[in-house]
């Protein structure tokens, strides 16, 4: 009977113990690094207080955390869009966003813990129909940096008024419908056609006046070599054969195959047998 009643106390006490494990393991929760939690009251509903790193405790069966990721994520959002200029615009915006962490009481009783399905989309999309309708289809591509900074900063203002931090916005595609774009490959088509035109104008003016400035030089050759003729008579004609004759004497010098003989016939004669 008393180690049955032993037995029995063991029972109880293992059972107790338990017990009131099973209940410290329900009063403890864990928050990770880069997240925040947020406790919600049966009876007092979300609390304001903003619970961070490490173990905490709470309530049983009363109380309950929502865990949120604070750290930076990033999420791409397509939009479709026109410009100014009536054409179809292919814009994908990159985010990096996190919330405000002082914001997540805030934050979940309006939105949720998917609260940047709920926001982001929509937001983007408005701000980039609402940049993109100021510019045409060329400036979009010409002043890119400058259509990024102002979609920037109007969604930077959206963002915070639902308590979100956006850490960088970039656009990454940007691409239009398929009508502007052929109309572009027919516009680069035609420049360098009349590029080219230009080139083969420009080629021929140049060749031109290259004829123009030696039919100069040869008219003005010849009207030297017409005065100097007048004023020197036959004496330049003559020089000018001597010289000649000279440069021929100095080319014949040079060649061994030629044998120079003095003019008449008995140079012949007296030649050795």
């Amino acid at each position: 009977m008393a180690a049955q009643k032993l037995f029995g106390a063991v029972g109880k006490l293992g059972i107790g113990l338990a017990v009131a494990g099973g209940v410290v393991q329900t009063a403890l929760f864990n928050v990770d690094g880069g997240h925040r939690a947020v406790i919600f009251d049966r009876f007092k509903g979300v609390q304001d207080k903003v619970v961070g790193e490490g173990t905490h405790f709470l309530i049983p069966w009363v109380q309950k955390p929502i865990i949120f990721d604070c750290r930076s994520r990033p999420r791409n959002i397509p939009v479709i869009t026109g410009s100014k200029d009536l054409q179809n615009v292919n814009i994908t915006l990159r985010i990096l966003f996190r919330p405000v962490v002082n914001n997540l009481p805030k934050i979940y009783t309006n939105l949720g813990v998917d609260y940047d399905d709920r926001v982001l989309p929509s937001i983007t999309t408005e701000v980039l129909k609402a940049v993109v309708a100021q510019f045409d289809a060329s400036e979009l591509i010409t002043n890119r940096e400058m259509v990024s900074q102002k979609v920037s900063e109007e969604l930077y203002q959206r963002a915070d008024s639902f308590g979100i931090i956006l850490d960088d916005i970039s656009l990454t595609h940007l691409t239009f419908g398929r009508e502007f774009t052929e109309a572009v490959e027919l516009k680069q088509v035609a420049q360098q056609d009349a590029e080219r035109a230009r080139y083969v104008v420009e080629k021929a003016e140049q060749q031109k006046k290259a004829a123009v400035i030696s039919a100069e030089g040869e008219s003005k050759a010849a009207e030297l070599l017409a005065k100097a003729f007048a004023d020197a008579g036959e004496g330049l004609v003559e020089l000018r054969k001597l010289e000649a004759a000279e440069d021929i004497a100095y080319q014949l010098s040079q060649s061994r195959n030629i044998i120079y003989l003095p003019q008449g016939q008995q140079a012949l004669i007296s030649l050795p047998h």
